[in-house]
């Protein structure tokens, strides 16, 4: 109805290869009008523990808006639980592999697991919507691309040398996945056909010609970031082959404004509540956040049925520890900033899982 396709891209890889520097950039060179606001949770050991998240709005396909959604995930293996939550409903990966030598080991360990965690979720890397990142190339110790290519890209997929932290190639490679993505959805009719032709409406070409959507990306650049984008550029490889998409259209309550993490992933029944606790921990007040968070997870759950909390838990799969934990939270006399980034972790666990589980149902 609202005529917008939301695309979710994950950014992907061990830690400190510069999946958080590459969204900063992306960040920056966006306009401001054309962006939402960016969350990063961190860690000592990781500077991204649960996600990065960064709402890009693109032209449009045919008679429909594209919005992006840039995702990172925690570079560390044992945050393998939260790279699945994020990675769920993924429409492309962009993998930010470290160009030093050293790091090899744990770019081959991360690219292994993204395969693994696409697997359980029914894809294989080969036929997913795919880029390769090699980062860090203005160090003194970076690999040859060449050696680079022969551990970890085996399918072929379109790569980038790029220096996140000056921007170099960053751009690039957002349009690669870009693009792959938008024609993975008109391959599989997830498109809808225009309704009628409108006036100005900017169609998306078949072509590689760096028309199109590049184009569409480039003009919400400001103008300071299109002299610095043209060091970089994509390395000769071929592109991969398709796979079935997660992207679905967003509802309509859901894009009047700029949505933080959770809104986004909530359906219009729940959008309100999701977006009232994303608003109160952007401002600072985490008792709030908390609040909405529970009566968002409260009225989530009704939809799995009738029961007990654990009850209606235990039927979509999620953690009853965490809303154990979650429920505690009330009685506290003091919460604190992990408080709230907790349920809003919490929230999006059952968000995730009533999409999966396809509810509520299109009569709610």
């Amino acid at each position: 109805m609202a005529r917008e396709i939301a695309v979710k891209i994950v950014f992907y890889g061990p830690g400190l290869s510069g999946k958080t520097s590459t969204l900063r950039k992306i960040y920056e060179t966006v306009r401001p009008s054309n962006r939402g606001e960016m969350m990063s949770l961190a860690t000592e050991g990781d500077r991204t523990l649960f996600f990065d998240f960064l709402p890009v709005k693109v032209e449009r396909v045919g008679d429909c808006a594209v919005r992006l959604a840039l995702y990172t995930v925690p570079g560390q293996v044992f945050y393998n639980a939260t790279r699945k939550l994020v990675l769920q409903g993924a429409d492309g990966v962009v993998f930010v592999a470290d160009s030093q030598a050293e790091a090899l080991t744990q770019n081959k360990e991360s690219l292994r697991n993204l395969e693994e965690n696409l697997l359980e979720m029914g894809y294989q890397l080969q036929s997913f919507p795919l880029v390769m990142q090699y980062n860090k190339r203005d160090l003194p110790k970076a690999l040859p691309v060449s050696e680079l290519r022969a551990a970890l890209n085996p399918y072929g997929a379109p790569e980038f040398e790029t220096c996140a932290t000056s921007g170099r190639g960053v751009l690039d490679g957002l349009k690669t996945i870009t693009r792959l993505v938008i024609k993975d959805l008109k391959n599989k009719k997830v498109v809808p056909p225009p309704r009628t032709t409108s006036v100005g409406a900017a169609h998306f070409p078949d072509d590689e010609d760096g028309a199109g959507l590049e184009g569409q990306i480039q003009q919400h650049l400001s103008s300071s970031e299109r002299s610095d984008e043209r060091g970089g550029g994509p390395l000769p490889r071929p592109t991969t082959t398709q796979r079935p998409t997660h992207a679905q259209t967003t509802p309509p309550a859901v894009v009047e404004s700029q949505l933080g993490p959770a809104a986004a992933l909530a359906p219009a029944a729940l959008v309100d509540y999701a977006r009232a606790a994303d608003d109160a921990f952007r401002r600072g007040d985490i008792a709030a956040c908390v609040r909405a968070c529970q009566e968002a997870v409260r009225r989530g759950l009704a939809f799995a049925g009738e029961g007990t909390t654990a009850e209606q838990g235990f039927l979509l799969g999620v953690d009853g520890t965490d809303l154990l934990r979650l429920g505690q939270l009330a009685v506290r006399p003091v919460v604190r900033a992990e408080d709230g980034a907790f349920a809003l972790y919490v929230l999006m666990q059952v968000l995730t899982r009533l999409n999966r589980a396809g509810l509520p149902g299109p009569e709610v």
